[in-house]
């Protein structure tokens, strides 16, 4: 039996080689297709495979979210916290009452302005030789004349001072009357008074460069008759021994010049065409006869109004979900984001 299969295996491999000599050739076939189509081995338990890096952090294992935090129980719906509701409270209250404030205020306002404009329609009264200081408050702003010679040696300069826009100061000259009233002089008592005459220019300063806003002789000086101003903290102490004056130190001035502490504003009507010509010529400009407070009540009242209102929706809208009915209800918050 074997030896019948040593004998017929090469006549069998004559026929197949001559078999395959029949054949058409074979066409040509890519070797990256022949690889991608052989069948992948399966990959061993016992060895580790190779992962695909990613871009994405969610496509990682190893990523840490912050919901895998471990989570803390608090207690939702506390009270309100009674001291901010306290402060929350007083707010509206506090800008109310300070609304309330700003009407008196109003009211005060109005009625002394009125008061002044009335003061200014009448007519000018003759000053006095001597006014009491004490007197004054009850004729502030109104109208008077007075007679005398300006003694310019003792002028003194306060600024500077705006007008238009323009950089000055305000010339304030006392009024000598002792020769209106000789008999005061003799006795020895003191008629002379302030008058502040009105603004100059920077450049007009030096009394050379104004000969005509110097006049010589009597004059008779009509202005309004006001009470001693009040400084503020802002404002620099005037430096009487330097000539500094930075503020209409009313009391100061008249003792620095020997006059009594009497100031009148000279007035003048107002005049576009005659300011120019002031200016120019060195004369002091004077002040229009009218009231010049301000009167800013109304907008302080719809402010501090408003914001009452404003705080009180703030704190309606705080308490008006108590939570008391949420008092053991327990939430999940995490901390560490």
């Amino acid at each position: 039996m074997d030896k019948s299969r040593i004998l017929w295996r090469p006549i069998a491999q004559a026929v197949s080689q001559r078999q395959l000599s029949t054949l058409p050739p074979k066409a040509w076939v890519c070797t990256q297709c022949l690889r991608s189509l052989r069948p992948r081995p399966r990959p061993s338990p016992l060895r580790p495979q190779r992962r695909h890096q990613s871009s994405n952090p969610a496509d990682n294992p190893d990523f840490h979210s912050i919901v895998d935090n471990p989570p803390q129980l608090i207690r939702s719906g506390r009270k309100h916290n009674k001291l901010g509701l306290l402060i929350l409270t007083a707010i509206p209250v506090t800008a109310f009452v300070l609304g309330c404030w700003q009407v008196q205020r109003l009211g005060w306002k109005t009625d002394l302005i009125a008061r002044f404009e009335d003061r200014l329609v009448r007519d000018p009264l003759p000053l006095p030789p001597q006014v009491d200081p004490d007197a004054i408050k009850d004729f502030d702003y109104r109208r008077v004349y007075a007679r005398g010679r300006l003694r310019h040696d003792q002028e003194m300069l306060i600024g500077p001072r705006l007008h238009d826009g323009n950089d000055g100061y305000l010339v304030v000259t006392p009024l000598d009357r002792s020769e209106q009233y000789p008999a005061y002089a003799a006795k020895g008592i003191n008629t002379t008074v302030l008058v502040c005459r009105g603004w100059i220019t920077k450049d007009k300063a030096a009394q050379s460069t104004r000969p005509e806003g110097l006049p010589t002789g009597e004059v008779v000086v009509e202005g309004l008759l006001r009470e001693p101003w009040k400084k503020n903290t802002f404002t620099p102490d005037n430096q009487p021994g330097q000539e500094k004056w930075y503020f209409p130190d009313v009391h100061e001035m008249a003792g620095h010049v020997g006059s009594q502490a009497v100031w009148v504003e000279e007035t003048m009507k107002p005049d576009l065409l005659a300011s120019y010509d002031r200016e120019a010529k060195g004369i002091p400009i004077g002040r229009a006869p009218e009231v010049n407070l301000r009167n800013n009540h109304v907008q302080y009242i719809f402010t501090w109004f408003s914001l009452s209102l404003a705080t009180s929706i703030m704190l309606w809208m705080v308490v008006k979900k108590p939570a008391s009915n949420m008092r053991g209800s327990r939430v999940r918050q995490n901390t560490q984001w």
